[in-house]
């Protein structure tokens, strides 16, 4: 039960390392100034273009990726205590506390739990899906975009991959997407 303790804050804390505000900072700029005000990797790309944006989105995917295959893979971690160890960095970067409790909407944090608990397969699914969603259909609200992936990754869990801890874990996810996307879901604009 400790080790399950520990280890959940140690990624909630690696998942709250706001890497794109402060690549933003080190360039003089806020990236909450723009765009949708959040300080995730979006807005570093808006702010101060791809030299701030790949470096944020990237550090925002490994922030999720590389604590969620170190504990899957290295520990074996594969049961219940998953549960809130896997969630734990998507949580950090939507409830920074070096951002007083305001965070990113964990786009990026969350492919990367994803792709630590099931390498390639879940990521590719929903980066697809955001594609044809965004490019093919052409839906321009972005929260529903994420919802509507979120979607076909919780039917290919159900189908694929079925076990209760994945659901669990995408329950969670789900929630926290809702609750950093909900401005977006409301149909008044």
């Amino acid at each position: 039960m400790l080790e399950t303790i520990l280890l959940t804050l140690s990624c909630y804390l690696i998942g709250s390392l706001m890497f794109s505000f402060w690549l933003g900072k080190m360039k003089g700029l806020d990236v909450r100034n723009y765009g949708d005000s959040n300080p995730g990797a979006i807005n570093a790309f808006k702010a101060g273009g791809w030299l701030i944006g790949i470096p944020g989105l990237f550090l925002d995917y490994l922030k999720g990726f590389l604590p969620v295959l170190f504990v899957t893979r290295n520990l074996g971690i594969n049961d219940w205590r998953a549960v809130p160890i896997v969630i734990a960095p998507v949580l950090g970067h939507a409830f920074s506390p070096f951002l007083k409790f305001h965070g990113g909407k964990s786009i990026a944090v969350t492919f990367g739990i994803w792709s630590g608990l099931t390498l390639w397969e879940c990521p590719t699914l929903l980066g697809i899906t955001f594609l044809f969603l965004k490019f093919v259909l052409k839906i321009k609200n972005d929260a529903w975009v994420v919802l509507i992936g979120m979607g076909s990754l919780l039917i290919y869990i159900l189908f694929r991959m079925p076990s209760l801890e994945l659901f669990f874990i995408f329950g969670l996810n789900i929630l926290i997407l809702v609750i950093k996307h909900w401005r977006g879901l409301t149909l008044k604009k």
